[in-house]
């Protein structure tokens, strides 16, 4: 056997994963030793760690601070390890990712980026599937942001690498809550007032909880930012507007926004889906179907968590199927009716209508 020309850690931080932990390990298990602070559970995930001959170390971290966390975490692994690997207790490799690292980290790199798939269906499909990059060096990084903390590179001419044939599965625990992220959001926009990206994340946060004034706020003060000029974002901020108004009953402000959301990002499935699916919903079939088969001629799915899962799912041939049936077109009812079943067979309304198809062709 070849002998492995780096060393390499695992990192991550703990608290009550115990229902995780036999998993993720054997998952891990092909890196040269697992590092874990365990941030204060009260279940059995540390005596499980200690079980599994991971090197578990504990400290409460009062106020909670994810990025603070990632750093204790990191500055567990020593330094003579060559390349550090960040992951969650919800997540796992697919079999042989350290052989795929071995063979693809070049000598003077930093980090590399690799898949992160999540949002799986009922048969095991990925609904969202983006690159990531938490596999790095121990110098030369640190983690920032409260919440949806990211890797920043201190060094200088950050070289990073693609590696597709690494795939990190995202199994989360649906019903932990999610009650920490609000608070710990807004905590972010007040010690960085400019930075677009705590915007969005904090509007897209009032949204999931409903506050759609608030939500729009937040969402318009993003895309005022000066620094706010990654289109996909832009584009997401504004689709998210149109939902809230949607939402409050404005609908002339909700279709505005999507107006500007496909304009920003005309690459995107995600604006013309959701236009599509807007006026579907009035009954305005020819309008949807010019929008949705406009999303159809998009191929590309973009590799950021910014990528939907109805945009590239059954939803688009479904809705079309429906509109051409009001349109009296029922060859292509049929087509498109068609397409929604072979990606979604177990849905019984797609069935149903897709018989009701096949017998008023008859």
């Amino acid at each position: 056997m070849e002998k492995n020309k780096y060393k390499i850690a695992v990192y991550a931080i703990c608290k009550n994963e115990g229902k995780f932990i036999d998993r993720w390990v054997d998952s891990m298990q092909e890196a040269d030793d697992i590092f874990v602070l365990d941030t204060g559970s009260d279940d059995d995930s540390v005596s499980k760690l200690k079980k599994r001959n991971v090197n578990v170390y504990q400290e409460v971290i009062d106020p909670w601070r994810f990025d603070v966390a990632r750093n204790k975490s990191l500055a567990l692994v020593p330094e003579d390890y060559d390349i550090c690997v960040c992951t969650d207790l919800d997540e796992v490799f697919d079999k042989g990712w350290r052989q795929e690292i071995e063979k693809n980290w070049k000598p003077d790199n930093d980090s590399m980026r690799y898949n992160l798939n999540c949002n799986f269906d009922q048969y095991g499909n990925p609904g969202v599937s983006l690159y990531i990059e938490k596999i790095h060096t121990k110098k030369n990084f640190k983690w920032v942001y409260p919440i949806h903390e990211v890797l920043e590179f201190t060094g200088e001419n950050k070289n990073t690498s693609i590696c597709d044939t690494i795939n990190l599965n995202h199994y989360p625990d649906v019903t932990k809550s999610r009650g920490q992220y609000l608070p710990l959001l807004e905590m972010a926009v007040k010690e960085m007032p400019d930075n677009d990206r705590v915007w969005h994340y904090l509007g897209r946060e009032y949204m999931y909880y409903r506050r759609w004034e608030d939500c729009i706020e937040a969402l318009t003060h993003h895309i005022n930012l000066p620094s706010s000029v990654w289109k996909d974002e832009r584009c997401a901020s504004m689709r998210f507007i149109s939902r809230a108004y949607f939402a409050l009953g404005k609908y002339d402000e909700a279709r505005k926004w999507l107006d500007k959301a496909v304009l920003e990002a005309p690459y995107l499935r995600e604006s013309f889906v959701e236009y599509g699916s807007l006026e579907y919903y009035f009954e305005n079939y020819e309008k949807a179907i010019k929008l949705l088969e406009q999303a159809l001629t998009i191929k590309e799915r973009s590799k950021t968590y910014i990528n939907e899962p109805f945009s590239f799912d059954s939803t688009i041939f479904d809705i079309l199927s429906i509109c051409y049936y009001h349109l009296n077109d029922k060859q292509k009812a049929i087509y498109y009716g068609k397409k929604a079943l072979e990606m979604n067979p177990d849905d019984e309304r797609i069935k149903n209508n897709q018989k009701y198809f096949l017998e008023m062709e008859e």
